[in-house]
């Protein structure tokens, strides 16, 4: 597909990426009493904390959040307000240990964890949907994407499309990006929040995990070498990385994707642009945005409805009818016939 001419135009005095990567954590906030909470046990003894948003529909917006995000944060609540106002039921899922509630196993969750999201549709197809639709930010749309392509001989037929925003796609590229300076607000916000749930981990197991030293950690490097990498199987940060960046999976995509990307979005790296890739790619759309930071794309809107979710559901919007056009067409065949 071309590469997406965006629309979006931020406020004037809001363009800047840190201030849109900033500003919605302070002065966005949105009701969540709506939503509810179910909670659904893993079949490898562990659970996950899920939150619905139904009205009725069979075709279902599922919302994966950012690094140490949850699923009432705004951007997911903007998202699940939105998919409702077009007339879908929306589910929020909480990554393990990020509902407010320590998961029962070593294990956490991680980039390329599509196991976990993989249950989250299985559970949601059980309920009779006859769409998915995936709405990922941040790490979120990694795993979005991660899902979409590995697995793509193996998706269920009902998820129709992915939408992605503030993708770190090439993963080595964006730690390193956040390792930088100008980002250590950032990083350090991170490492907190880590912190907090490493130091849970070593009192329930203390022969796996251990904070000693855990101030000395500065980078995704040092923390994913430390922890990520070995209580997930994989050999290192590097090897973590490589494979749990979506970038090498956009190629085998095989339902329609949007993928947004602000050129002023902080933490991305230039490899986090895949132009190339996306101008011969049949189902890749890719949008980047000359402001947007990092899942900000901020709108003045009475009722603070962001730009990012309305161009999620515009997208979703698009597949809902193709799936409908093609449903239609069939029906009329077998009819004739």
């Amino acid at each position: 597909m071309p590469v997406l001419t965006s629309s979006y135009c931020p406020p004037w005095l809001l363009a800047n990426g840190y201030v849109q990567s900033i500003f919605p954590t302070f002065f966005r906030k949105l009701n969540d009493d709506h939503l509810l909470r179910e909670r659904i046990t893993t079949d490898d003894g562990d659970f996950l904390d899920i939150d619905w948003s139904r009205v009725g529909s069979r075709t279902l917006v599922i919302v994966s959040h950012g690094l140490e995000g949850h699923s009432r944060r705004p951007y997911v609540l903007g998202t699940v307000r939105e998919a409702n106002r077009q007339g879908w039921d929306a589910l929020a899922w909480n990554f393990r240990s990020c509902s407010g509630d320590t998961n029962l196993l070593p294990r956490m969750y991680h980039s390329g964890a599509t196991d976990d999201l993989h249950r989250v549709v299985q559970h949601a197809l059980a309920q009779g949907y006859e769409q998915v639709h995936l709405v990922g930010y941040s790490m979120g749309g990694n795993l979005s994407l991660v899902y979409a392509g590995r697995e793509a001989e193996q998706l269920p037929a009902e998820v129709r499309s992915v939408v992605a925003f503030s993708v770190p796609c090439d993963l080595r590229g964006s730690a390193y990006q956040l390792a930088k300076w100008q980002n250590r607000v950032f990083m350090w916000k991170f490492l907190r929040d880590l912190k907090e749930k490493m130091t849970v981990k070593s009192q329930r197991f203390p022969h796996l995990v251990s904070v000693d030293g855990f101030d000395d950690i500065r980078t995704f490097k040092e923390f994913d070498d430390r922890y990520t990498a070995p209580l997930h199987g994989f050999r290192d940060a590097e090897d973590y990385w490589t494979q749990s960046s979506s970038l090498r999976y956009l190629p085998g995509l095989q339902i329609p994707t949007l993928l947004v990307n602000a050129r002023n979005d902080p933490f991305l790296s230039p490899e986090c642009f895949p132009e190339q890739l996306a101008a011969g790619h049949e189902f890749l759309h890719l949008e980047m945005p000359d402001s947007g930071g990092h899942v900000g794309f901020i709108q003045r809107t009475a009722d603070q409805t962001y730009w990012m979710e309305q161009r999620a559901m515009s997208f979703i919007a698009d597949a809902v009818a193709d799936v409908e056009s093609l449903a239609g067409q069939a029906t009329r065949e077998v009819a004739v016939s």
